[in-house]
């Protein structure tokens, strides 16, 4: 609480609006976002805990905890994408400073995740996997399509930059649906490329982001590293190397599992990782009801995560 403190008062002014209250300062509320998130509350929830914890408030300097309706209107304040960015920019400043990032190392891995949309029982899973089971066999016999489609373009899908030596995120891009990770290559990338001081690392992706526009996009523009499985789309009929320069670099590079370690590319496993801690520590499920509030309840928590390993 104290560490979200310390970087909000650093990124964020200290109130919304010269007007306001001034009841409760913007990184005082960003703090109890944190701890509503790493206990996995919901406002109310929150608002509870935090009466009951007078040290917590005493040491940001808050006299009494705010209610489920300030912190709800916080979050929507808060989240926004600029002020995640700013946060993001302090956290990263101070893990650069701190040694923790090591680029020079060991590479940036970039990935992608889905989360739930909602919160449902294991009982109730199954049943509804039954349900539509055999709602599909109807389905098929009556030669209509799956619903398929449409509960996978509501998922709630999130893009991470992420430190393999500490797991700290340095990017991140929200979103709803599922879909190709390539167009996500360049935010995450030059987010994390203008956060660092150092600025010639390497970038380890999966397949999915497999484009000769990226790795010219990462070496040219940015003199990065890429280092990305040249998978994507069909293999040439005589068995012979992808068309593109970088992607011809890659088959070459990344043949054999010597090779990978050697380059480092075997690093991208650990942002892996980062998807399941994020998963494991805060859960896998979203509270919110609309695509905007899952893309601030994922903001926040990528902030949580960080704060976490500050």
């Amino acid at each position: 609480m104290q560490v979200a403190h310390a970087a909000a008062c650093h990124a964020l002014p200290t109130y919304s609006c010269r007007f306001s209250r001034k009841d409760f300062t913007l990184p005082q509320l960003f703090a109890c976002l944190v701890v509503k998130d790493l206990l996995k509350r919901s406002y109310r929830g929150a608002e509870a805990v935090l009466r009951d914890s007078q040290p917590w408030l005493d040491d940001i300097g808050m006299d009494h905890a705010p209610d489920h309706n300030t912190l709800c209107r916080a979050a929507k304040f808060l989240l926004k994408e600029l002020k995640v960015n700013s946060l993001l920019d302090v956290t990263t400043r101070w893990a650069d400073e701190a040694g923790m990032l090591q680029l020079d190392r060991h590479p940036l891995a970039i990935d992608s995740t889905t989360f739930d949309s909602h919160h449902v029982s294991r009982h109730y899973e199954r049943r509804c996997h039954e349900t539509r089971r055999r709602m599909k066999a109807k389905d098929r016999e009556k030669g209509r399509r799956s619903s398929r489609s449409r509960t996978v373009r509501s998922l709630p899908k999130l893009a991470i930059g992420i430190a393999t030596k500490s797991h700290l995120i340095l990017s991140m891009w929200t979103g709803t649906g599922m879909g190709s990770d390539h167009p996500h290559f360049e935010p995450l990338v030059f987010d994390a490329w203008r956060r660092v001081k150092n600025r010639s690392f390497k970038v380890a992706g999966d397949a999915g982001y497999d484009s000769e526009a990226n790795h010219e996009l990462a070496r040219q523009d940015m003199g990065l590293a890429s280092l990305i499985p040249p998978t994507i789309g069909r293999p040439r009929i005589d068995g012979g190397p992808p068309g593109g320069r970088w992607q011809r670099v890659m088959h070459k590079l990344l043949k054999t599992t010597e090779s990978r370690k050697r380059s480092r590319y075997t690093s991208r496993w650990q942002v892996e990782t980062g998807n399941s801690m994020i998963k494991r520590n805060q859960g896998d499920a979203l509270a919110g009801k609309s695509p905007a509030s899952r893309k601030r309840d994922m903001r926040l928590r990528v902030l949580t995560h960080n704060m976490m390993i500050l």
